[in-house]
């Protein structure tokens, strides 16, 4: 991206484009485009003007009336943030941006901005407009805090450069282990794009004692975990402290039994499953919904 000295922002109702010139030498000029249709005022907190050099700034919205940044990976709390300062119109000073790390994730930082209606938080996805982040079950999603996101923030780099207008997270089963070993969490992620299609869902498996979330499964283009179809099945091998392998699964709460097919084979009356299993084991999850419909995990 161009290290730009002069920044033009345009918006028509449907898309943003930002025209940059480079500070100097002799390299061109950068144009891009994004589609923002449909955008509230909750998604236009920030535009990003420019990111060079492992760093991004942006362009905060008059409403705005402070902005921090986050490290989602850090403790919570004031530990985790750090003010950023803003110039006259709005420019914030840069930051360290997660759409330009590259190797290990050791950090995620998200703008942090609050208005006279609460606090948000948005993630830099390498996009013109950062990500906003929500949690809670489909159809029923707030704005969310860092501790929603501190154990799934590193499965956020999945969704980068897809054009991705929210990402929400939400723990849609517990699941006590074998063993007396605890209690996990079973936590789905849904990235919604500008487009309104291609959605990016992950499962995640976030076991006791852990730091973060495992992603388990997979999926593009999928209803699953979404307002118009808040179902989601996925399952994972996981190794006790005595070193039995089992399979477990978990589905949304009203599944109302989980069977296992392939490589293990097992079935389970409600919405959690385990049973042992070989390391290495490949299975295929089926279920059924209290309704009678048939549903399949993530893969």
């Amino acid at each position: 991206m161009v290290d730009q000295s002069r920044v033009v922002l345009l918006y028509d109702g449907l898309r943003i484009a930002r025209y940059a010139e480079a500070k100097e030498g002799t390299r061109g000029a950068a144009l891009d485009f994004a589609r923002v249709d449909g955008a509230t005022a909750a998604d236009a907190d920030a535009v990003v003007l420019g990111r060079s050099d492992g760093n991004v700034r942006y362009l905060t919205a008059p409403w705005v009336r402070t902005v921090a940044v986050r490290d989602l990976l850090k403790a919570s709390g004031a530990a985790g943030t750090t003010e950023l300062t803003r110039s006259a119109d709005g420019v914030t000073e840069p930051f360290a941006s997660p759409a330009l790390q590259s190797g290990a994730c050791r950090s995620w930082n998200v703008l942090e901005l609050m208005d006279r209606t609460g606090t948000r938080l948005a993630t830099d996805l390498g996009e013109l407009t950062p990500a906003r982040l929500t949690a809670g079950r489909p159809g029923a999603v707030r704005d969310a805090s860092a501790a929603d996101w501190s154990p799934l923030a590193c499965s956020l780099a999945d969704a980068r450069g897809q054009g991705v207008r929210s990402v929400n997270s939400w723990r849609y089963a517990r699941q006590s282990l074998p063993g007396a070993s605890g209690t996990a969490d079973w936590l789905c992620t849904r990235a919604e794009t500008w487009r309104g299609g291609g959605p990016r869902v992950l499962a995640q498996f976030h076991a006791p004692g852990q730091r973060f979330g495992s992603v388990v499964a997979k999926a593009e283009n999928a209803s699953a975990c979404g307002a118009k179809d808040p179902h989601v099945l996925a399952g994972a091998l996981w190794k006790s402290a005595g070193g039995d392998w089992y399979l477990l699964a978990a589905g949304a709460r009203d599944t109302a039994s989980i069977r296992a097919t392939g490589g293990v084979s097992g079935s389970a009356q409600g919405s959690l499953l385990a049973v042992r299993a070989e390391q290495g084991a490949q299975a295929g999850l089926e279920g059924t919904l209290e309704g009678g419909r048939e549903i399949t995990g993530l893969r």
